[in-house]
Formats: C-alpha cells, structure tokens, sequence
C-alpha cells in the first residue's frame, strides 16, 4: 500500500497532537505529581522520533525518486525494446559501471546510439533504451567484461546530461509508454485529427496482411523471414532472433508493432540485408511515422535480399 508524504505528515501530525501541553494540562489531574515529569519527557520524545521517522522516510523517498529518474549512460548502439545484444567491451568506466549497477542490484543502465546527419556529421540521440544485465557479468582484467544485455523500456533525456561523481554520464530521463504516447497523440494534434492513430493501425496492418505483390501472397513479414533464412549467418539465426523478440504486437498497438520490426530488420550483429532504421524510429514523434519507417525498411530489405531492387 502507498501513502503519500502529506497524508503520513498528517497522520503522525495528528498522533504527536495528543502529546501537546495544552492536552497534559486537561488531563493534569490524572497524573500523579511523582511521574508527571516523566511522562512529559517520554511524550517529547516520542514526537522527536515521529519527526526523525519523517525525516527518514522523505529521504528515502528521495532516493526512490532519483533513481527512477536518473540513469546512467553508456554510448554504444542504438537498440530497440526487446533486442538482446552480447558484447565484449575493454572500457574500464563501462567495466566500473557495471561492478556498480551489480552490487546495487539494480542491473539496468541506458543505452544511446548515433545518427548519422545528411552531412555526414554523427550525433548522440538524446531517446535511447534501459538495458538490463540478463547474465551475470564476466571480468577479465586483458579482455574486459562479457556481457548480455535486453532492451527493454525506451526512455528520452530530460535534464542536464553531466558526469556522476564516479566518472561515467549520467541524465534525468522519461521513460516511455507506447500507449500513454498515443493517447497523448490524439489529445495533444493540433490540426484536430482524431484519426492519426487510427491510420497508424490500418498501415500497421499492412506488415502482417497477405500482400498480392509477395511471393505467394504471404505478408511482409512472413517474405522477410523467409529470405532472410537463406542468406543467415549460421543455421538457425532467424529462429533464434524470432524467439528473443518473442511475439510481434498486434496492430492495435502501431508503435510497439513498428519497433519489433525494426528490431526484426537490424538484428544485433547486424546480417548487412536492411538499411538502419533504429535511430529513425527512436526519434519518430508520432506512431504513424514510426510504422512508415518500419514499412518502407522491411520492404527495402525484401526487395534487397531477393535482388530486384540491391541497395548496394
């Protein structure tokens, strides 16, 4: 149960008020003369505990608040919900980073990536990934650390981004909810489109729908898991991927839809058979433009991998 710090400062406000002086005078006839020094330090006290009790309680709360607000940062890769990534880095402030989320239990930090500008200038996304540690680390003092990391929750920088006193980035961030997202969408258009999610879902629908220009009328999806199996790095890759990424949303959900797809195209290591399409879809403010760029990717990939259409 969840009480919030007004109702327990009034509650225990309310307690300590039956320890008052004007309450010890009313009830002074009840008190023998021999103890009444005595009780009014016991009451004192106890109201100087009931204070310390608060003053605990809101700094722990406190803390409760920042660390569900501030996260650790690792510049890396662009990941997306639900990608599962083992790497072996040799960074010894990656390596304390990650000593430091084990021994705090709490085995998650954020991940950015890059983009690439049109003038050929990179940039570090400000939206990015919590990643949680699903294996328990492996340290080696020549070759680093070992680890497996899932995406899970997606997140955007809010506050100041600027150096934790233990050396590594660290930033106030939002984290993200699809649905809440689109919600706000339909709330927040200012051309007063109500339909804008609902546009999202019909195109969503497109990935998985027979599509008369796929071999055999099969669907997006099934047409890229069928050619990617034949161009795979090792047996059983695409199998393997599909099981991490697990199910692919329904299209009543466009934005969590458009993610596993991205995820679907740009594997981690990448298979080299899809444009990047991980930034694009991490900094897409609107879930129709997310489901545009998970369209027009898988069917860039279809069209490279079965060759009427090579990208390089």
């Amino acid at each position: 149960m969840k009480f919030s710090a007004a109702l327990l400062l009034s509650a225990l406000c309310t307690g300590v008020s039956a320890f008052s002086p004007s309450s010890l005078v009313a009830k002074k006839s009840f008190v023998s003369p021999s103890t009444n020094n005595v009780n009014v330090a016991t009451q004192l006290q106890m109201a100087e505990d009931d204070f310390d009790f608060m003053a605990s309680l809101n700094s722990r709360m406190a803390e409760v608040q920042d660390r569900d607000t501030k996260c650790p940062l690792v510049v890396l890769y662009a990941m997306l919900p639900r990608q599962l990534m083992k790497i072996q880095v040799k960074n010894p402030l990656l390596m304390e980073l990650v000593r430091s989320q084990m021994e705090k239990e709490d085995p998650h930090f954020g991940m950015l990536g890059m983009a690439i500008l049109n003038t050929g200038e990179k940039i570090n996304l400000t939206t990015g990934v919590e990643v949680e540690i699903i294996e328990r680390p492996i340290f080696d003092e020549k070759d680093g650390v070992m680890l497996a990391l899932k995406a899970r929750r997606r997140f955007r920088i809010t506050g100041e981004v600027a150096n934790a006193e233990q050396g590594w980035t660290e930033a106030r961030v939002e984290y993200l909810d699809s649905s809440q997202e689109e919600e706000d969408e339909i709330e927040d258009n200012i051309d007063g489109d109500k339909m804008v999610i609902a546009r999202a879902m019909m195109k969503a629908k497109e990935l998985t729908a027979p599509n008369a220009n796929m071999e055999n009328n099969v669907s997006l999806v099934e047409r890229w898991v069928q050619l990617a199996k034949e161009v795979e790095r090792q047996p059983g890759q695409i199998d393997e991927l599909l099981l991490e990424l697990g199910e692919i949303p329904p299209a009543d959900q466009p934005t969590e839809r458009a993610m596993w797809v991205g995820a679907l195209i740009n594997p981690l290591p990448a298979m080299g058979v899809a444009m990047e399409v991980r930034p694009a879809l991490l900094t897409a403010t609107s879930a129709e433009k997310r489901v545009e760029i998970a369209c027009e990717g898988i069917l860039r990939s279809i069209r490279h991998m079965d060759k009427s259409a090579p990208m390089w």
